[in-house]
């Protein structure tokens, strides 16, 4: 049981966090914390949180567990704010999409507290933002990554691997730099492409034609351009040399393409496709029914 939990950042992430911890009874009282009081004021009147504050020095005092859910950019500002109030046995958790830089930032700012800290990224989420996109189940079946440094305290790492447990998830542990450059390659870059196409076509000047023939391949695409902006563009560039190593990697295939349309080599780009049809089929099987 997590007595006092504070969750600063009370979005899609935070607030499914705080609803799957209270549905597995695993949370006494959640104190939340943001910039946005309609956000804050719709999460206590959801009970999502049960109450808020402005300040995170303030929100953490007192809590056994701090989750700063925050923008990647914000989150080096909030590590600083809260070092000074933790109480002596807090711990201390993220949710960033990118982890290098977030350890980077909290070795720096946290002091004493670093050992505590455990660094962690649910790979889980939608297209929405806010409190009102959370819902308890989104963590469910779903992998959580943790990325303990030497120092982490193994009472801290384990509290927090049992914490997204309770929520439905399977929690693994990696390396920092092992997990940012895997989430380059799987996330990252298809966030980056969806957002590319979306402008490709914007800057077309019959855009609006275009967009009134998108069909179920473009919506499933880029679906992902749908996400926050502040969000990903913090992410991408917190995670900026294993994305631009990514994009390497996908330019060189795709002038692969291009030159096998401008040669009319069919052989080619059927020989492309078919082994990525079937690398996708082994890694992403058909559900069972």
């Amino acid at each position: 049981m997590i007595n006092r939990l504070c969750i600063i950042g009370v979005g899609l992430i935070g607030g499914s966090l705080a609803r799957a911890l209270r549905d597995a009874n695993a949370v006494g009282r959640i104190i939340g914390c943001g910039r946005g009081a309609p956000n804050l004021e719709r999460a206590v009147e959801l009970g999502v949180i049960d109450e808020y504050d402005f300040d995170p020095a303030v929100a953490v005092a007192g809590a056994d567990l701090v989750v700063v859910a925050t923008t990647l950019g914000a989150t080096r500002g909030v590590f600083a704010a809260i070092a000074p109030a933790l109480a002596p046995q807090a711990i201390i958790t993220d949710v960033g999409s990118a982890k290098c830089r977030v350890i980077e930032a909290a070795r720096e700012t946290l002091g004493p507290a670093f050992a505590r800290f455990v660094a962690g990224h649910p790979i889980a989420g939608t297209e929405r933002s806010g409190v009102e996109a959370s819902f308890g189940e989104l963590f469910r079946d779903r992998r959580v990554v943790l990325t303990p440094e030497a120092e982490t305290d193994p009472a801290a790492h384990a509290l927090v691997a049992d914490m997204w447990r309770k929520t439905g998830a399977e929690v693994r542990d990696m390396d920092a730099a092992e997990h940012d450059e895997v989430l380059a390659a799987t996330s990252h870059l298809p966030h980056v492409l969806a957002y590319a196409l979306v402008e490709c076509l914007t800057l077309m000047d019959e855009s609006e034609t275009i967009f009134d023939f998108a069909a179920g391949g473009f919506r499933d695409f880029t679906r992902i351009a749908a996400s926050s902006p502040a969000m990903w563009s913090d992410i991408v560039m917190d995670n900026r040399e294993a994305l631009l190593t990514m994009l390497e990697r996908y330019a060189n295939v795709f002038e692969h393409v291009r030159s096998a349309l401008q040669t009319h080599d069919r052989d080619a780009l059927f020989a492309l496709f078919e082994r990525a049809k079937a690398a996708r089929a082994r890694a992403l099987p058909p559900a069972v029914e």
